[in-house]
């Protein structure tokens, strides 16, 4: 069954993705952002009748409040993302990432779902040998993280509500981001040819962004069975350290040379690896693996090979 969906953050690099799967599924689409970053990335889907877009905040009460009352289902993607941007402005972080969905969790009825995707970075600094699953005690070490955390377990108490523990995501979007890190190690083997690692043994979990994508679908249509709780969303076989992550990368660019230093940090400690199990269990399995997603990103990184003062 088809439904209205609203997409705050919708230009983003997941949002650009997810609303083309939205709309290739029969659902309609209402895209909001602000444009932060002067972002084309939905100008794809303007033919589609289905797909609608407003440019806002998704922190004005008085819009978010109209555009709630016309949805089925909310997507809040709309964030400040990543630990060091949240650290240069946390005022606007926390504005945006949690006091936006305290607001917006307000606005809606108890009949509309609600699927926020945060972050498994609220794992924190486990061992790296043990699996995180959702009963694992969150300890997020970083305004980003702490943010998310909160907005979640805020979100999960109010009726209608699926939470997504993303794992780092990584593949090809129209907004794209290369500081996520599948996508920065290929950047780094594809432009540089070269990359120094520290602490190379961090492990973290991953997720091609359209099986992301493919996620919230899924929740959609089984809202029923999924609502009131949080699932990490990531690939079984992607639970790797950095070290094992840029040494899968060289095998697709074996001129790449790799420095694992024994000097220095890392200012992201985050060491974990993920049970996606409850995800499985609900009916929904990752399906897109790095070697594949890795082959995307050389081949659009092959199209952005002329950047901005480069002259190379």
């Amino acid at each position: 069954m088809s439904a209205k969906v609203l997409v705050t953050g919708a230009a983003g690099y997941l949002g650009s993705i997810l609303c083309e799967h939205l709309l290739d599924a029969g659902h309609s689409v209402t895209g909001l952002d602000n444009l932060l970053y002067a972002q084309r990335s939905l100008f794809h889907l303007c033919a589609n009748p289905g797909f609608d877009f407003v440019f806002g905040d998704a922190r004005d009460k008085a819009l978010m409040s109209s555009l709630a009352k016309q949805a089925d289902v909310i997507i809040p993607l709309a964030a400040l993302v990543g630990a060091p941007a949240c650290a240069r402005d946390p005022w606007l972080a926390e504005s945006v990432n949690h006091d936006a969905l305290s607001m917006l969790n307000g606005l809606r009825s108890p009949d509309q779902l609600l699927i926020y995707p945060t972050t498994n970075s609220g794992y924190g600094t486990k061992s790296g040998d043990v699996y995180c699953t959702e009963e694992t005690p969150l300890e997020p070490i970083s305004k980003y993280g702490v943010d998310k955390v909160v907005a979640e377990q805020e979100l999960l108490q109010s009726p209608n509500v699926i939470t997504l523990r993303l794992a780092t995501v990584f593949g090809f979007s129209p907004r794209m981001r290369v500081d996520l890190l599948v996508n920065h190690f290929t950047w780094c083997a594809f432009s540089d040819g070269y990359l120094t690692i520290f602490e190379k043994q961090f492990k973290r979990n991953y997720i091609h962004i359209r099986d992301v994508a493919d996620c919230f679908l899924h929740c959609i249509a089984n809202a029923r069975g999924m609502a009131g709780r949080p699932y990490n969303a990531g690939l079984d076989a992607a639970n790797l350290s950095k070290e094992e992550l840029a040494l899968k990368i060289k095998e697709h660019v074996p001129s790449f040379y790799i420095h694992f230093s024994e000097v220095g940090s890392d200012p992201d400690k985050r060491n974990y690896i993920v049970s996606n199990q409850r995800l499985r269990e609900a009916g929904f399995e990752a399906k897109r693996g790095l070697d594949q997603g890795i082959e995307e990103l050389l081949k659009g990184y092959r199209m952005m090979a002329r950047l901005p003062f480069r002259n190379v």
